[in-house]
């Protein structure tokens, strides 16, 4: 019998989350049972916490940033032993039968399993994950600050790889926050020309900080109107609606504005600028096994790593309130102090 495992759950939609003990049952012949060290919070445990999307079940452990080591392997468990240190994001399974999957895709998998939708999270001192998820760290990589590559990382690594984006690109990223900033610094290391859109001039020296060659303030209409044509590849972090079809004019030919950011409404855009410069618009998710396996390597090469703020797991509610109110810089990860 498989010892209860401790974690933090949510009794409810928006309330604070308490100490909760659940046993895990016998382990999947797939399946990896990772001893947890730290975890970052994401904007998802928040929705997810207060159902915004209609999906959470009660009582509800959330953490999908983990970092952590192996300490029990299902028994047709691959690539993995006993000790490594991994990391586990957004998806713990996949049907591995699927077209998308056959093709390594399993990011897109119509089947695949999230680590906080209908089963328990990383605020706890274990979690289980099937192995194709489950991804080792390289030597090197800044295991302590890593947890929020593991969602926020990849989800704007992802478009970088899957949309051919090179080094000589003109790109600029919406949205400085937990996942702007990241975008900021992996398309400087890729050797783009970054621009980041700001709200505000006071943010200026920041986004430059974080990699950003430049800077343009996105409600300042003339600085707009001066980067038309401008970029190859424009990345949307942010969950605002906005001015769309600015945009689209800041593009060159053939250029692309892509979201990775759950904007709240319809995109509306004029059909006559998208066919006359053969630009697109686009959207992804998370990226594949194969993919994070080649943002770790590439934050270990670079020295790339969130910026993050430190909470022990046991003021896990004082952390989520300080992201709730956006005062996170950029990313929080919760140092396991459970037992």
């Amino acid at each position: 019998m498989s010892a209860p495992i401790q974690a933090l759950a949510a009794p409810g939609a928006g309330q604070p989350l308490e100490p909760f003990s659940y046993t895990p049952g016998p382990l999947g012949c797939e399946e990896v049972e990772i001893a947890v060290e730290s975890c970052g919070i994401c904007h998802s445990d928040l929705s997810m916490l207060d159902n915004d999307w209609g999906m959470t079940a009660y009582p509800f452990v959330p953490g999908h940033e983990v970092i952590g080591r192996v300490v029990a392997l299902g028994e047709h468990t691959k690539r993995l032993s006993i000790g490594d240190r991994v990391g586990l994001g957004w998806f713990s399974g996949s049907c591995g039968a699927c077209d998308q999957c056959l093709s390594g895709n399993q990011n897109l998998c119509l089947n695949a399993e999230a680590t906080i939708v209908g089963r328990h999270g990383g605020f706890a001192t274990r979690v289980r994950a099937q192995w194709t998820w489950v991804a080792p760290l390289p030597e090197g990589l800044d295991t302590e600050k890593a947890g929020p590559l593991l969602c926020g990382g990849i989800t704007v690594f992802n478009p970088i790889v899957e949309l051919g984006i090179q080094p000589t690109d003109s790109v600029a990223v919406i949205g400085i926050g937990g996942l702007g900033h990241m975008a900021l610094k992996f398309l400087r290391a890729w050797g783009c020309d970054v621009t980041a859109f700001t709200t505000s001039d006071s943010k200026r020296d920041e986004a430059l900080q974080l990699g950003a060659h430049r800077t343009l303030n996105s409600r300042n209409a003339e600085e707009l109107a001066q980067a038309a044509s401008s970029f190859d590849f424009i990345l949307n972090t942010t969950n605002a609606n906005l001015d769309w079809n600015t945009y689209i004019a800041a593009l060159k030919p053939k250029g692309r504005l892509h979201t990775v950011g759950a904007v709240p409404e319809p995109i509306a855009l004029a059909a006559f600028p998208m066919i006359l410069g053969q630009k697109s618009l686009s959207g992804s998710p998370l990226g594949s096994p194969s993919t994070t396996d080649k943002m770790l390597q590439f934050s270990c090469r670079h020295g790339i790593a969130p910026t993050t703020e430190f909470f022990p797991m046991s003021r896990v509610n004082e952390a989520l309130d300080h992201l709730r109110a956006g005062k996170a810089r950029y990313r929080i990860v919760l140092i396991n102090d459970l037992g």
